[in-house]
């Protein structure tokens, strides 16, 4: 398992609900963090929170929409000088339920895409060069099993779309001590999931974020969250390493 003490890792969407969560349980294992919110105000308090823990912390604020601010985030996180090991693509946005599925707008993807796809892919492809150079990286994607439901037809579809980016990046690594996969949270109890959903954000807790501690050099893989409740860390890791393998074939 990777000993993430001192390291840094960026989590997007890092103020709230299951971003908020990863942050405090990366920063309980010593992890330095980035940590991306929409503005500054909106990560005082889990600036703070991560600070107590006895982890050094900055704020990288851009709106994910915009993808000029988010590649002005980028450049400003390389202006703060440290070498960032592990990003957690968590940020996602759930643009609307279209019961009337056959009206769905042109807008529902295209938002979607942007916040879902995009801004994330840049960010991946910003980090990726620099931690193949250093021989170590540790990238997670946040996906969602929404299958077969057109009525959120811009969302499933956005994050089809990372999941396609992100296995097909994952093919280029092996060899590299760089690792890049998925991780599915379920259907939570957070501003996006709603206040139906089955699952706390806690459960999500630590599979959301095992993908940042494997060490067996495998990409491409989806692990659901769900699946690894309950567990520690360390039996967690033990199970995505044991249990899930690359789609690659040999």
């Amino acid at each position: 398992m990777v000993e993430i003490k001192g390291k840094w890792a960026l989590v997007t969407g890092a103020a709230r609900g299951i971003g908020y969560l990863t942050a405090i349980m990366l920063a309980k294992r010593g992890c330095n963090l980035i940590l991306h919110e929409r503005t500054e105000k909106h990560c005082e308090k889990v600036l703070a929170d991560v600070k107590k823990l006895g982890v050094e912390a900055r704020c990288a604020a851009a709106e994910l929409s915009d993808l000029d601010a988010v590649a002005r985030m980028l450049s400003e996180i390389d202006d703060m000088g440290m070498r960032v090991d592990i990003v957690l693509n968590n940020a996602g946005m759930q643009i609307a339920y279209r019961t009337d599925f056959m009206q769905t707008p042109v807008s529902d993807f295209t938002e979607s895409f942007k916040v879902n796809t995009i801004a994330p892919a840049m960010i991946c492809y910003h980090f990726l060069p620099k931690m193949i150079e250093n021989g170590f990286g540790r990238i997670v994607n946040t996906t969602s099993g929404i299958r077969l439901e057109p009525e959120q037809a811009g969302y499933s579809a956005s994050k089809a779309a990372l999941d396609k980016i992100t296995v097909d990046l994952g093919s280029k690594l092996e060899g590299t001590n760089v690792m890049i996969n998925l991780a599915d949270p379920g259907w939570c109890k957070t501003d996006l999931g709603g206040s139906n959903a089955p699952n706390s954000p806690e459960s999500t807790i630590p599979g959301i974020a095992v993908g940042a501690f494997i060490d067996d050099g495998k990409s491409g893989r989806l692990f659901p969250a769900q699946t690894f409740a309950g567990l520690s860390l360390e039996e967690a890791v033990e199970k995505a390493e044991r249990e899930f393998d690359s789609p690659y074939e040999k």
